[in-house]
């Protein structure tokens, strides 16, 4: 980490984390920021997801750039690729503030955003408008006052999915009141098929993702991968932020929302390794939760997954995180003799 971005993360971590994270989507906006300069790359670090080939496998997470805002110079911040959103068909504020809280001891957040965002039309012309590069996909999000929230998907992929290069099925957001009643298995297989058959539109080959929560049975995970073996998904995000509380302390720790972080680390990977064997691995698998240095990337991709999202390390972090990763993996790839394909899934047992 160099100093500037030391002394820059000194002075968000000074701030109200809100106004924190807005300002540096700003700094990153206007081209204030110190930028790698592009992805990391090396023929061990390419890989296939999805049909998509990314330079490397650290990709950035949904929920940092909501509305798009700072595409450009996020593409050029060492990621192999990058998820804005969540975007919903109508604009809305999300929740009342104070909503977002750092838990620094813990190296944790917790949000309950509510998917504030300016609407999949503003959202989907800034993707549109954005260069050449490492795929950028698109959460997807209801709107809270809805009456048909599987509509709501459908409508965000007709809207804007022509403009990215895959979408992710956002039903896993605890922020939204009842949209995690939308992972059973049912109401997912129809809302899935509501989805692809708006991606049918496209006239493109749109990759869907789904984005599961960590806050599920054994017998719910088995539900889901057959769901999305049957719809004929083509990736699944493992996984979103957790209810539970196990272990946190301090004067955030009884707040509302989801919870990302260290804590997140091995609930969320159990859920990989789990899905990773539900799916027998046809299914390619992106592991999220709790990714912070470059022991937890080999135990993510150990566990089931093909690429790893971070969002809540590159808060205490940085954005060098990304490069930090990308190359700490390069070399120890080469000190295993292993390629990619052979690290997925080489430890499922460990987490099952």
């Amino acid at each position: 980490m160099s100093v500037i971005e030391k002394l820059g993360l000194a002075a968000l971590h000074r701030m109200d984390p809100e106004t924190a994270h807005d300002l540096s989507i700003k700094a990153l906006a206007a081209g204030v920021a110190p930028l790698h300069g592009g992805p990391v790359t090396s023929d061990r670090l390419r890989v296939q997801l999805a049909g998509m080939d990314l330079p490397n496998p650290i990709g950035l997470a949904a929920g940092y750039d909501k509305n798009g805002r700072a595409i450009a110079p996020l593409m050029k911040s060492g990621f192999g690729f990058i998820e804005i959103g969540a975007a919903t068909p109508k604009p809305q504020p999300g929740n009342p503030r104070p909503r977002l809280f750092r838990l620094t001891d813990q190296q944790a957040i917790i949000n309950r955003f509510g998917f504030n965002n300016e609407g999949a039309e503003v959202i989907g012309r800034r993707l549109a408008a954005r260069p050449t590069g490492i795929p950028v996909g698109l959460n997807l999000g209801a709107n809270k006052d809805s009456d048909d929230r599987a509509e709501d998907f459908a409508k965000v992929v007709r809207t804007a999915g022509a403009s990215a290069d895959f979408v992710t099925v956002n039903v896993s957001s605890p922020n939204t009141e009842r949209l995690r009643d939308l992972q059973g298995a049912d109401a997912l297989a129809a809302l899935l098929d509501r989805v692809l058959i708006a991606r049918s539109g496209l006239g493109k080959r749109l990759p869907v993702f789904l984005k599961i929560a960590p806050d599920l049975s054994d017998d719910e995970i088995r539900q889901i991968a057959s769901v999305a073996r049957n719809a004929g998904l083509d990736g699944i995000i493992a996984t979103n932020t957790t209810l539970t509380r196990d272990g946190i302390t301090g004067p955030h720790a009884s707040e509302a929302g989801g919870l990302s972080g260290r804590p997140l680390f091995a609930k969320s990977t159990r859920v990989l390794a789990l899905l990773h064997k539900a799916t027998k691995g046809t299914i390619p698998l992106i592991g999220v939760g709790g990714v912070a240095t470059l022991d937890d990337v080999w135990q993510k991709l150990r566990a089931g997954a093909s690429a790893v999202q971070v969002y809540s390390a590159m808060i205490y972090q940085g954005l060098s995180i990304a490069p930090r990763l990308a190359e700490g993996l390069d070399d120890l790839l080469a000190q295993h003799g292993m390629t990619l394909p052979e690290v997925c899934g080489s430890g499922v047992d460990d987490w099952t």
